[in-house]
This record gives structure tokens, sequence and C-alpha cells, in this order.
């Protein structure tokens, strides 16, 4: 890939690393001289990425080589979290079946060399829809809703891919995933709870009263959403890649689907969901959720029927993350300033997520 001006940020939407996050740049370099050929040697430049609120992800670049290296965030962490290991494993057996995954270079498991295992993986550029078009785009209804139809088909297409003869059985126990996806959710939230909230009690009665029958394992993502995916910024329709598999297991497909789904907000929605969930989305010109259910239908052929479970339980998912999150700041673990208003985040997707049960909107 061509170099860009060493400005940060420039054309890839990165900042300077933020105070308490900084890498050894020296370690990288070493590591870096042990397990790239070609390298050369030149001096590492690194630069942050300031998107996503788990894992850290850095730009990386020596003379003209560029890639992504991923790190937990700093502080205590919870068992089996931020598991680098699994996750560049399980890209370097996806991204032959599925392109759109990027492909890991290296993974590093000695904590000394930056403090907690981390992994290196190829870069790819590309523009990111948070909350805002980039500048000089004209937003118009039929760009928007092409856009949609790349986000659902896309999804469409990750669920066809045939886990078992890409090797990537091992990574989930499809058998039973829903129940111990709605009982260790639940059990997050409690682990991390700062305060009472009272729609939590019946909205966790509701899941454990009302779990479908899930339909057949898939690979699934469990954090797709619009910005995790980087567009052609010549054609923002076209997907060039989907990042952020921390949490990609084998399980329920709809449960995917209703994850993705949580995080597209509807110009229609109310206030409170557009301020927790700010993305282009909201704005109009996209697909409603209703219409990006019916083409994942259409393009997968699956029974959609019970998705309003899955919805309450998304909802309530995002809330727990977030509230994890929270807690972090709460307890001083993380200075991230972004952090501080994820409580009331929190509150307002639970009242959501309580008025997404049938019969009590």
């Amino acid at each position: 890939m061509t170099a860009e001006a060493s400005r940060p940020g420039r054309g890839r939407g990165t900042i300077p690393v933020r105070p308490g996050e900084e890498l050894d740049v020296d370690a990288v370099r070493r590591f870096l001289s042990g397990h790239i050929e070609g390298l050369g040697d030149c001096p590492v430049e690194v630069e942050q990425f300031p998107s996503g609120a788990s894992n850290l992800t850095y730009w990386i670049r020596c003379g003209a080589w560029e890639a992504v290296l991923r790190r937990p965030p700093f502080g205590p962490l919870p068992p089996k979290a931020h598991d680098m290991k699994r996750e560049s494993s399980f890209l370097s057996r996806l991204h032959r079946v599925f392109p759109l995954a990027p492909r890991p270079y290296a993974f590093c498991e000695d904590p000394e060399v930056l403090g907690a295992p981390f992994y290196v993986m190829e870069y790819r550029r590309g523009a990111v829809l948070d909350d805002k078009f980039p500048p000089g785009v004209e937003a118009t209804p039929e760009l928007c809703r092409r856009i949609s139809y790349a986000v659902v088909d896309t999804l469409a297409e990750l669920h066809a891919v045939d886990y078992r003869e890409a090797g990537l059985g091992e990574f989930g126990r499809p058998e039973g995933f829903l129940q111990r996806q709605v009982g260790g959710w639940i059990d997050r939230y409690h682990r991390a709870k700062t305060d009472d909230i009272p729609q939590v009690d019946r909205i966790t009665r509701w899941l454990g009263d009302h779990l479908p029958a899930s339909p057949a394992a898939t690979i699934i993502h469990n954090d797709y959403k619009l910005n995790n995916l980087l567009l052609d910024p010549g054609d923002l329709s076209r997907i060039v890649a989907v990042v952020d598999w921390e949490m990609a297991t084998i399980g329920d497909p709809l449960f995917d689907l209703a994850v993705s789904l949580s995080y597209w907000a509807e110009e229609t929605d109310p206030e409170l969901l557009k301020e927790v969930l700010p993305t282009v989305t909201k704005y109009g010109g996209f697909l409603s959720r209703d219409e990006f259910v019916e083409r994942y239908w259409r393009r997968s052929g699956r029974d959609v029927s019970s998705l309003d479970f899955y919805m309450v339980f998304a909802y309530f998912k995002l809330a727990v993350i977030l509230q994890q999150i929270y807690v972090r700041w709460k307890r001083g673990q993380t200075q991230d300033p972004r952090f501080a208003g994820f409580g009331l985040r929190v509150r307002r997707l639970l009242e959501y997520a309580d008025g997404c049960i049938p019969g009590r909107a």
C-alpha cells in the first residue's frame, strides 16, 4: 500500500495515541523485525483508531509497510475476555473463505512485550460511517439504500459460510448457544451493576420465560454494525472489510441479525434511542429495520418470525456492554472521557428494551 504524509489521521481517521494507551514503539519494532519479512531498517510510526470502546486498535507503519495492531484495554480485565489469540486464530481461517475479514500477520502471546498479548494484521484503507458522512459526500436516498443493501447482503453472505469447511468448528458451542447467552449476559450485568434500574428485573424474567428454538448455527460476527465496516471511499456502497471480530463465534444467526438491528437507528425512533446510538442511519434514506429484516429473509431464507425476542435481548446485551465499560470508568480503570456518560445510555437502552417486549409498548 502506498504511504501518505505523516500528518496524524490523514485519510485514515486516526488520532495521536491517547494518554495512558501508549505503546512501547521500540518493543513493537523489535517484534515486527522478528516476524515480518523484508521490513527493512526504518522507524515505526504509531497512531490510534479512536472508535470502539473495547480492544484498542492502532495503525502502525514502517516505511511503506502499514498494518493494524490490536491489544486489550489497559487495567484489570474479566476472565476470558479480550482473547487476542482466539481472535487472531479465528481470522486466520475465516479470511480464506470470507475475503472481507482482514488477514492476521503475527500473534504475540508474551505479555512482557507490550504488557498484554496482541496481534498484527493487514491494514485496509476505507471510510467509516459513524454519525455523519465524509466531507463532500452527498447523502442521497439512493446512496443510503445502496449502503443498506450492502450491509444486509454482507451479513447474509457471512451466515452462508460453511464454518466446518472453514475449520472453525472449534470456535463455538452451537448447542444451547442462546440459553447460555441469555444467562451469561444477565450475569454480566449484575457483576457490573452500579445503579438500580427497575426495568432490569422485568426484562431478564421475560427473556428467561420466552426462549425460542434457534435455527441452524452459522458463523456470527456478534458485533456487526455499520461502523465496523470499512467502505470504499470512492463508492460507499462497496464494503472493503469487516472489522472488530473479537466476539465472533459459531451460534444463532438471528442473534447476529438482531445485534446488527439494535445499532440501526431510524429517523422516527425516540430521541432517547437516537442519542444513545449515534449513527448516520437515523437521518433517513436508509432501509428501515423492517426492510432490513425482509431483505435478510429474502437473501438467507431463514424464518424470522421470532425476532421480537432477539430484539429485546439485543438491546439488553448492548446495555450490558455499555455498563461493563461504564463500571471500568467509574472505578478509575480507564480515564477515557467518552465513558463518563455511559450510565445514562445504559438506563435509556434498558427503558427502550422494556418497551420492546410484546404487550408492553
